[in-house]
């Protein structure tokens, strides 16, 4: 069963192109990844400090091992950017 990930994220005001610049090298190396059917960013034009990540994994491994991954990774080149925590939404497909 595929799995759909939303993750909100609320930027500083005025770093939403520094945001996007320093999520690019994740998001190349994450669409590598074993069982990532998509992971890709959007910004909304109407509120440009507030962007979202669509992630959809084959399955539950692969979320496993993609989240183990980004642990492994250290800290997000982003948290500089970013503006109190992230919303998460998970849906089953």
């Amino acid at each position: 069963m595929a799995i759909r990930l939303i993750v909100s994220f609320n930027i500083v005001p005025g770093k939403g192109a520094d945001f996007m610049r320093a999520f690019a090298p994740v998001i190349a190396e994450v669409r590598a990844e074993a069982g990532c059917e998509q992971y890709e960013l959007f910004s909304n034009p109407e509120e440009p400090d507030h962007v979202v990540l669509l992630e959809r994994w084959s399955d539950q491994a692969s979320l496993d091992a993609h989240s183990a991954a980004s642990r492994a990774r250290g800290p997000s080149p982003t948290t500089p950017f970013r503006r109190g925590g992230t919303i998460m939404e998970r849906y089953d497909m």
